[in-house]
């Protein structure tokens, strides 16, 4: 049996996940429902705004079914707005938040729009070539857990992608290149 991969798509670029999840031969499925993430094997919660897919993960009851697979240990990424929704620890952020990953994430924290950018950055998982990285209203990772690992950080140290066992997040944008790496990687961690 292949693995069945989900993508949150309550909101954000979650087609740019799935088109990301079919070129890599990957059998991607549009999760909306909570009796869907049952029927996966892992998940993507894509990049968008943050407050609108933690009302609307709330409002369709899909929070504590996705709590109760991570506790499962169902592979978990959260890309940009995704990984505020995974963190424990968003401070000012008002609105609801699956709170499974032991980070804290500070939303905009590059600045707006404007101050959107792109960089290389070595990922210690990958070796070798740079990962071209897209933030946009990027959020950053602002504290670890003890059990979270740093997978990249800017030049200055700022901590942009992280994985606590199944969990990962990144405060960038994987969909947005034609690199496939973190999606594979992602994978990985999942059932072979």
């Amino acid at each position: 049996m292949t693995a069945r991969d989900g993508v949150l798509g309550l909101q954000g670029d979650f087609a740019e996940h799935l088109r990301t999840l079919e070129r890599i031969g990957a059998h991607g499925i549009d999760v909306r429902r909570p009796a869907q993430l049952d029927e996966i094997d892992a998940l993507i919660i894509p990049g968008g705004e943050s407050t609108t897919i933690g009302k609307l993960a709330a409002r369709y009851e899909i929070i504590p079914k996705l709590r109760e697979r991570v506790a499962q240990g169902m592979p978990v990424w959260g890309t940009c707005a995704g990984a505020i929704f995974l963190a424990k620890d968003v401070p000012g952020h008002p609105h609801p938040i699956a709170g499974v990953m032991d980070i804290a994430v500070e939303r905009n924290a590059f600045g707006r729009q404007l101050d959107s950018f792109e960089t290389d950055l070595d990922v210690k998982a990958f070796g070798g070539e740079p990962y071209h990285a897209v933030f946009i209203r990027a959020p950053k990772i602002s504290r670890l857990g003890s059990d979270v690992e740093t997978l990249a950080t800017l030049d200055d140290g700022t901590v942009v992608a992280a994985r606590e066992g199944n969990l990962l997040a990144t405060a960038f944008h994987p969909e947005l290149t034609a690199d496939d790496r973190f999606h594979r990687y992602f994978l990985s961690l999942g059932p072979k």
